[in-house]
């Protein structure tokens, strides 16, 4: 393959959707599978993956949250026990049926979520007040079986996930925890993937089925859709009153347990690439790059044996301290590994060459900018993570500063429309109606009300008093 096969054949600012799809594939992160409607996750989309498990099941550890596991399957008997939950999934839950050795038949669920399952156990696992808070969370593949359209991490059949789901003796501690998530979820999106994201509740049309509130993370894609990004939702006693889930509180008297459930899924690893691909392919932010540095020697015949010796020993050096790969392949050109690299979003590249080897340095090459620059290899490893914490911070500033370009302040409906237009989403005065129900037209609705915004004015939508902020736009 030469280096021409190797360019992407969509850009970034064509078609956004087949631009997507080809780097997603050609970087190696995932492809589709033999089964409709599901993926296979490659070893670069896995690695990022960890990245970020690793990050989030750290933090939660430290708060006390113990990993567990369930199983897949789920009776429909479960399921139902909480009315509003079972009508709300029922439009993308798979089910089997197994027959029984008496001929009894039940049915069960392939997993779309595990509240139900897990309040199933919480109920045999807390007695007094002693034994809370109680707080699980279990990292497992989940089954959404409608789906109009595959999207590799975006919309799939089956997809990975974290889901936390967590019991409290009273109110006040389980909300403190649904906003205490979606903070954590907000410093990972922010610092570690370099995505901007705006937090706050869902409207009461777009809230988990059987919760009593719904908060979420929205990011704006450069497609002009919203995705969300990950969410935290009060359940209140909603699960557990018909789980009968009980505990003796402080004053001797039977109580229940207030709930909350949380999750975050690979669809993350979609906005990475969506928001900081460009026409070369993916850009990843360092923090969570496997690869954060690429030594590709750049060889001649007559220094080959000098240059690769040194590379070899640059490699050893600076393993110590950042994910390296030394790509010292023969069969392969500088040029043909440049392509390749960039391809693949690694960070920085470093090329060494039979020159600076004379000159005691290296040259290194930013992938989001593509600036070089000769470093000398005295203090290398300083000047290396100043430059990736610059490569990181500038990655989150520029999507930030495009998020606020594309965020339109509309005064009326046609405003929103327009927004659209213009790849935005609109900020908007909403009373908290039913008239949220007019955005049906544009194919739009309110992705989220921004936490700390206070709205002054009219509604957009009907022009009753507003109440609260609402961010408007079409989603994913």
């Amino acid at each position: 393959m030469d280096k021409d096969e190797q360019a992407l054949k969509q850009t970034k600012s064509g078609d956004f959707s087949e631009w997507y799809n080809e780097v997603v594939q050609r970087a190696g992160l995932a492809d589709y599978a033999p089964v409709a409607g599901c993926m296979v996750i490659l070893p670069q989309g896995y690695a990022l993956w960890e990245a970020v498990k690793s990050w989030f099941d750290t933090r939660i550890k430290k708060q006390g949250v113990k990993n567990v596991y369930f199983p897949l399957f789920i009776p429909e008997r479960l399921l139902k026990k909480e009315a509003e939950h079972f009508t709300g999934f029922v439009p993308e839950v798979a089910f089997i049926q197994e027959t029984g050795e008496g001929g009894e038949k039940e049915k069960y669920a392939l997993r779309p979520s595990s509240e139900t399952i897990i309040t199933e156990e919480f109920a045999k696992r807390i007695r007094s007040w002693r034994d809370l808070p109680l707080k699980y969370n279990q990292w497992c593949n989940i089954v959404r079986w409608e789906t109009k359209a595959t999207k590799l991490f975006l919309r799939t059949r089956e997809f990975l996930w974290q889901e936390g789901h967590t019991l409290y003796e009273t109110q006040k501690e389980a909300e403190k925890e649904v906003w205490d998530i979606l903070h954590l979820y907000k410093e990972l999106m922010e610092t570690q993937l370099a995505i901007p994201v705006v937090g706050g509740k869902k409207t009461k049309k777009e809230t988990f089925a059987g919760a009593e509130y719904t908060t979420s993370l929205e990011a704006l894609m450069p497609s002009g859709r919203a995705l969300q990004m990950g969410t935290s939702h009060y359940l209140g006693t909603n699960f557990s009153k018909p789980f009968a889930v009980r505990f003796v509180d402080r004053n001797e008297k039977e109580a229940i347990p207030h709930q909350n459930s949380w999750g975050i899924s690979t669809r993350l690893l979609g906005a990475v690439v969506m928001v900081h691909g460009d026409d070369k392919g993916m850009v990843l932010p360092p923090a969570i790059a496997p690869t954060q540095l690429v030594i590709v020697p750049i060889i001649f015949e007559q220094s080959k044996a000098a240059v690769l010796k040194a590379a070899k020993e640059l490699e050893t050096r600076l393993q110590k301290q950042f994910r390296v790969v030394l790509d010292d392949r023969d069969q392969y050109s500088s040029g043909w590994k440049f392509n390749q690299w960039e391809l693949e979003g690694v960070p920085l590249r470093i090329e060494i060459g039979p020159k600076d080897l004379e000159k005691n340095q290296v040259v290194v090459v930013r992938r989001d900018t593509g600036k070089k620059a000769a470093l000398s290899l005295k203090d290398l490893e300083t000047h290396i993570a100043g430059l990736l914490t610059v490569i990181q911070k500038s990655l989150f500033e520029k999507a930030k500063i495009w998020q606020d370009e594309h965020t339109v302040v509309a005064k009326t409906v046609e405003d929103i429309k327009q927004a659209i237009e213009k790849l935005s989403w609109a900020k908007v005065n909403w009373c908290g109606g039913e008239c949220e129900t007019k955005l049906e037209p544009l194919a739009a609705d309110i992705r989220v009300l921004p936490e700390g915004e206070h709205a002054t004015g009219s509604c957009v939508l009907c022009g009753k008093k507003a109440t609260t902020v609402a961010l408007v736009g079409k989603a994913y």
